[in-house]
Order: structure tokens, then C-alpha cells, then sequence
């Protein structure tokens, strides 16, 4: 399904006989082939170096059927200095990480640890999932019809049915339990007692399931934004379209408070009146190439992107008096690229969700009158999940920090791939210290340009200290509201996001 959106994440249990000590020899390790193979490293893209390696697909058979995984290297600029390797994952499911080590390059981070960058199983260069591609059979839209339910529902069972017949001998094995357990193997052929964890989004959750396998390898580990242990998947979708939403109500109260400068509404409620209004009015005519849809998806981008809000109640304001302009295209555009499949539309698909499509239906008809803003309502349409046509070889692992150190957890307020809440429960799940940025609405933070987390991550990776057991960093600025607005300003904005896209 290419337009059902990603979130993020997901993991299953332990295997114990498949985690056996990394040096053994062959027969006290049923890994020992794999852990100790050589490493050929060639230059690769960005300028580093990349290796591949051969690993089980199923770690309880490893003499059975094998994939590949290709990882990449940036090595510790300060020999000096250097104190081991720094994995890193950029989220998903299904986010190719092999540039990882390019986008920290001029971080603090690279001067001390080889930073270790990988396509997880299924993804890129390592052997790959894939799965055909199908007709669209529904018509997006932010506020569909009842008679429009059961499209949204073929096409994901379409969806399902192509991925079984294309890719169904090697989608059991392509979950977050598996992947955690190939980190290890990477860690051995790298020589390395331990490993330093850095993921964002759906890379939270596979570094908790990575320390809970493993918790003797796991050193220092950093999740940002971060997926809620008990949400994993279904739920952790719905609150998606909830955030959204509490952005919007944000926006509108700051409208509100400048109704003098846009004259949208004197209150937050008649300020969402208003854009209710424009919707109802686009719904009948579209403005300039500019329908509900599209402004529906422009409403939540624009509200979740704080230095983006004069140029939303520009927009607004304008379509309110039958004009358009390039900013709501771009915006609606930037809501479209976060609907992503793929490995994602598997890894999601490793608990059970509901079978019974009238619990999305109902899920439906709340969401597109409560949550239409950034296609809220796909986070509560039928996914190829409710089709699956495999049985997960096990059960999600149980998260627990037992045997590694305290981590840090940084969670934006306005994050709308990984709700807020999720920061504060994965926090309290692992006993890590939680930095809250205020006021924000990005997704994936460290090295995204806000200085408060970045000192407050390389002081914890690069020395050892941890921020306090919860604080607060600032946000990107609101904007003046008398500021120059332009389409020039939004494409610049939304261009140099970061890693705000992933799950």
C-alpha cells in the first residue's frame, strides 16, 4: 500500500539458543561461522566504506538458508579519542541507513566512534523484500465516504495478496527481533565487545529490543523520538493523526492571538471554524488546483511545522477569499511523503491486528470528521496487516533494561510520526533519561540543527555524562507574524528537515 503512511516499528521475542556468546567456537556457538567472518571493506557512496555480510535468515535454523546485510563505515576521525562503534538507524521500518554515517559526518560524534551505518534485512543493498506493486483502487481522500471503505479495504488486501505471492518465503523472517539479533553479528565481525546505539523513530524501538536480547553488548544508547512501548503498531498509528491534530488546535490558538495580522478568528475554536469552512467551500469548488484534500494535508503540515505557521494562516486566509498559493502545494506535497511502504508494510504486520474491517470502518468515520488534518484518516484505514497472509515465527520481545546503562530519550511535543507521549513511557519502560523539546513538531531531532539536544547528546556519547533525569530544550521559533511570507521560505524549510520524514 504506497499511500498508507509509515510510522514506524515493530519486534518480536528471544530466540535464547540463537544468542550465544559472540567468540566461541563452533561448538559452544551456533553462530560461530557467522560471528567471525572476515570483513572486506570498498569504497562506497558519500565517501565511506562499505562491507557485506553473510547471516541466517531464520536464527533457529543459522545452517539453513543464509541473506546478506550490507553495513558502512565512517571511521573515528580522533584515533586518539576513539572508544568503539556507533550503530545507527534512521527508522522506518524499512529506512536504508547505509548514508547514516555521511549525515553525522561533522558531528561530534564522528571524531570519537566509527560510526556504523546498514541496510537492515529486506532493505537496499542487503537481500531485499520485494513485493509487487497493485492498481490503486480508492481515491485519496481525507474525508471519504462510507461507500468509499471498502476500496481502501481491497486495496490493501490487494496489497497483502501481491507481497505473499513475491515475497512470502523470506517475509516471516523480516522483523525487528531478526534485525536486532543481525546487529549482534555485525558487532562480532567488527571485533567489538560492545555497541554504541543511535536510532530515531522506528530505530527506538529496535535499540530497545537490541538491549533487551542483548543487554551485556549495549553501551551508550541515544532513542530519538521515539516509538511507545505499548502501542506497537496499531495504536502508534492512530495517535499519529491525534497529534496532528493537536498541532492544528495550537496553530490556531497563536492565530487566534493575532487575529488583527491574518482575521481568521478572535478564539482557537473559531479559527478551526474557519478552516472547516474553507474545507466545506474547497470540497464544492477547488481554488487554483487547491481541493479539501490537498488543503486538509496542508493543514497539518503547516501547523506542525512551527516557523511554517504565518505562512499556513497566509494560506488560509487566502483561500478564504478564493486564492491560492505554491506554499499549500508544497505543504500537501510533504504530508504525501510520508505515506511509505515497502519492508514497512511487513515489520508492522509482526502482532496481530484487528480481522473484522468494521473496526477500521468505525475508526474511519471518527477520524475524517476529528482527524482530517495530514490524512489522519489513513491512520485508521485497514492496512495489509488485516490480510496477513503469514504467521510471525514468534511474539514481540518483551522491552526491559536489565545489564546496560541508563540512555537518553529525546521526544518533541508536536512529533506527529511518534507522539509525544511515546518519549515519556519508553523513557519509564527503560529507566533512561528523557530530554522533552518544547514547543516543536519535527521528527528526529539530533542533527537537525537545534544545539540544545546536540550538546546534550555528544556531552552524554562523547564524555559520559547524562542529562538530567528530565529536561527541556527550545524548539524552532515561532515566527514574527509581520515576517515576509513566501512558496521560497516553505520549499527551504521543508528541504533541510533532516531525518523528519522517517518513522
Amino acid at each position: 500500500m504506497r499511500r498508507f503512511m509509515s510510522v514506524g516499528l515493530v519486534v518480536t521475542a528471544v530466540l535464547a539458543t540463537a544468542v550465544a556468546p559472540s567468540f566461541g567456537t563452533a561448538r559452544s556457538d551456533p553462530l560461530a561461522e557467522f560471528h567471525t567472518q572476515q570483513l572486506t571493506w570498498s569504497p562506497c557512496k558519500q565517501l565511506l566504506e562499505c562491507a557485506e555480510l553473510v547471516l541466517p535468515l531464520d536464527y533457529r535454523r543459522p545452517g539453513a538458508d543464509r541473506i546478506s546485510l550490507v553495513i558502512s563505515r565512517k571511521k573515528a576521525t580522533d584515533t586518539a579519542r576513539r572508544r568503539g562503534v556507533l550503530v545507527l538507524n534512521p527508522g522506518g521500518p524499512g529506512g536504508s541507513g547505509l548514508g547514516m554515517p555521511s549525515f553525522l559526518a561533522g558531528s561530534e560524534l564522528a571524531k570519537v566512534y566509527d560510526l556504523i551505518g546498514f541496510d537492515p534485512r529486506g532493505v537496499g543493498g542487503s537481500t531485499a523484500l520485494n513485493c509487487r506493486t497493485v492498481p490503486e483502487l480508492a481515491t485519496l481522500d481525507t474525508r471519504p465516504a462510507d461507500s468509499e471503505f471498502p476500496k481502501w479495504a481491497a486495496e490493501a488486501q490487494a496489497a497483502e495478496d501481491a507481497c505473499h505471492r513475491s515475497a512470502g518465503g523470506i517475509r516471516p523472517f523480516v522483523n525487528t527481533a531478526n534485525t536486532a539479533r543481525d546487529l549482534d553479528v555485525v558487532r562480532a565481525a567488527l571485533h567489538e565487545e560492545k555497541i554504541n546505539y543511535l536510532g530515531y523513530s522506528y530505530g527506538t524501538y529496535l535499540g530497545a529490543v537490541y538491549g533487551s536480547l542483548f543487554p551485556a553488548r549495549l553501551d551508550r544508547s541515544v532513542l530519538d523520538s521515539a516509538v511507545h512501548p505499548e502501542w506497537i503498531w496499531r495504536e502508534q498509528f492512530r495517535a499519529q493523526a491525534v497529534a496532528y491534530r493537536r498541532n492544528v488546535e495550537a496553530w490556531s490558538t497563536w492565530v487566534a492571538e493575532h487575529h488583527d495580522r491574518f482575521a481568521l478568528g478572535t478564539t482557537a475554536e473559531a479559527v478551526v471554524g474557519t478552516i472547516e469552512t474553507v474545507a466545506t467551500t474547497l470540497a464544492q469548488a477547488p481554488v487554483g488546483g487547491q481541493d479539501r484534500t490537498r488543503f486538509d494535508a496542508a493543514v497539518g503540515v503547516g501547523a506542525r511545522y512551527r516557523p511554517l505557521w504565518s505562512e499556513l494562516a497566509v494560506l488560509v486566509a487566502g483561500l478564504k477569499t478564493g486564492s491560492s498559493s505554491e506554499s499549500g502545494a508544497l505543504m500537501a506535497g510533504e504530508a504525501r511523503e510520508e505515506l511509505v511502504s515497502g519492508v514497512f508494510h511487513t515489520v508492522t504486520c509482526e502482532v496481530d491486528w484487528p480481522t473484522d474491517l468494521e473496526t477500521y470502518y468505525e475508526d474511519m468515520r471518527i477520524f475524517r470528521d476529528r482527524y482530517p488534518y495530514g490524512f489522519g484518516v489513513m491512520r485508521a484505514a485497514p492496512t495489509t496487516c488485516a490480510f496477513r497472509s503469514f504467521t510471525p515465527p514468534e511474539p514481540a520481545v518483551a522491552l526491559k533494561r536489565e545489564g546496560y546503562p541508563v540512555g537518553v530519550v529525546v521526544q518533541a511535543e508536536g512529533d506527529t510520526q511518534t507522539q509525544y507521549e511515546s518519549g515519556p513511557a519508553m523513557a519509564e519502560r527503560l529507566g533512561h533519561n528523557l530530554v522533552t523539546v518544547r514547543d516543536e513538531g519535527k521528527h528526529g531531532i539530533y542533527g537537525s540543527g537545534n544545539a540544545c539536544v546536540d550538546r546534550a547528546v555528544n556531552r552524554y556519547f562523547v564524555d559520559g555524562v547524562l542529562p538530567p533525569s528530565s529536561s527541556t530544550c527550545p524548539g524552532d521559533p515561532r515566527p514574527d507574524v509581520n515576517q515576509v511570507t513566501s512558496a521560497q521560505h516553505v520549499q527551504a524549510y521543508l528541504a533541510g528537515r533532516g531525518l523528519s520524514a522517517r518513522f
